[in-house]
C-alpha cells in the first residue's frame, strides 16, 4: 500500500509539474502578443504625433512662401501699366536718398577735432599750417573755415561776411535732390489714385458692356483700383522714411557749420589781438 501511495504521489506531482510548463507556455505567446500589439500601438501613435510636432515649422514655410506668392501676385494683377509707373517712381526716389546719405555721410566731419587743430596752429601763428589742415579735410565745415582764413587779413567784418555767404552755398550743396525726392514722394500715391481712377472707369466700361451689375464684373476694376492705391501709399511711406533721415543729417551738419563758424571768429579774433 506503501508502494501504491508513493506511485499515486509521484504521478500527481507530475501531472502538476507538466500542467505549469503548459500554462507557461501558453502565457508566452499571449505576452508576446501583448508586447507586439503595445509596440504597434505605441508606433502608431508615434506616427500620427510626429506629423503633428512638425505641421507647425511646415505652416510657416508655406506661409512664407505664399507670402511672397502672393505680393508677387497683386503686383501683376495691378496692371503693368500703372504698377510700373509706381515702381519707377520709388526706384528714381531710392537712387536719389541714397546718392544723398552718401554725399552726407562723407561730408560729416569731427569738427570737434578740426576746431582744436586750426586753434593751435593760429596759436602757433602759423596760418598756412591751418589753410593746409582745411583743405586736407572734406566738409562744408572745413570749407567755411577756410574761406575764413584766406581773408584773415581783411578785418573780421570781411571774414564773417565771406563765411555767412560761403555757408550759404554749402547748405544749398547739402539740399542737393531733395526737392526730387518730395516730389517723387508726392508723385507716387498720386499715380496710385490715378490708377484707382482708371480702374473705377474699367468697372463701370464693363457693366455698360455687359448690361448687367454683376459682382465678377465689377470685382477686376475695382481689384486694380485698390492694389495700385495701396502700392503708392507704400512707396510714398519708403520714401518718406528716407527723406527725413536725410533732413536730420542736414540739420546735423548745418548745426556744425554755424558752430564752427562762431568758433572760428572768435580765434581770428584772438589772433589778431595777439599780432
Amino acid at each position: 500500500m506503501k508502494k501504491l501511495f508513493a506511485i499515486v504521489a509521484m504521478l500527481g506531482m507530475f501531472t502538476f509539474g507538466t500542467q505549469m510548463v503548459y500554462a507557461q507556455d501558453e502565457a508566452a505567446p499571449v505576452a508576446t502578443e501583448v508586447s507586439d500589439s503595445t509596440a504597434t500601438d505605441s508606433t502608431a501613435v508615434a506616427e500620427e504625433v510626429a506629423p503633428v510636432e512638425e505641421a507647425p515649422a511646415v505652416v510657416e514655410e508655406a506661409e512664407q512662401e505664399g507670402f511672397h506668392k502672393i505680393l508677387k501676385t497683386k503686383f501683376i494683377e495691378g496692371d503693368a501699366a500703372f504698377m510700373a509707373l509706381v515702381a519707377i517712381a520709388m526706384v528714381i526716389g531710392l537712387a536719389f536718398c541714397i546718392e544723398r546719405i552718401i554725399y552726407l555721410s562723407l561730408a560729416q566731419v569731427n569738427t570737434k577735432k578740426l576746431m582744436e587743430s586750426i586753434a593751435a596752429a593760429l596759436e602757433a601763428k602759423d596760418v598756412e599750417k591751418a589753410k593746409d589742415i582745411c583743405r586736407n579735410t572734406a566738409g562744408p565745415v572745413a570749407a567755411i573755415c577756410y574761406q575764413g582764413l584766406m581773408r584773415i587779413d581783411e578785418g573780421l567784418d570781411t571774414v564773417e561776411r565771406s563765411v555767412v555767404s560761403y555757408g550759404s552755398v554749402q547748405s544749398g550743396l547739402l539740399e542737393n535732390g531733395c526737392s526730387w525726392i518730395t516730389l517723387l514722394i508726392a508723385m507716387a500715391p498720386s499715380l496710385g489714385f490715378l490708377g484707382t481712377v482708371i480702374g473705377m472707369v474699367m468697372a463701370f466700361d464693363e457693366i455698360q458692356r455687359a448690361g448687367d451689375i454683376s459682382p465678377t464684373i465689377v470685382a477686376g476694376g475695382m481689384k486694380v483700383a485698390l492694389i495700385t492705391t495701396i502700392y503708392g501709399i507704400i512707396v510714398a511711406l519708403i520714401l518718406q522714411v528716407f527723406y527725413n533721415y536725410i533732413l536730420g543729417k542736414i540739420e546735423a551738419i548745418t548745426a556744425d557749420m554755424e558752430d564752427s563758424s562762431i568758433v572760428l571768429l572768435d580765434l581770428l579774433t584772438k589772433y589778431n589781438l595777439k599780432k
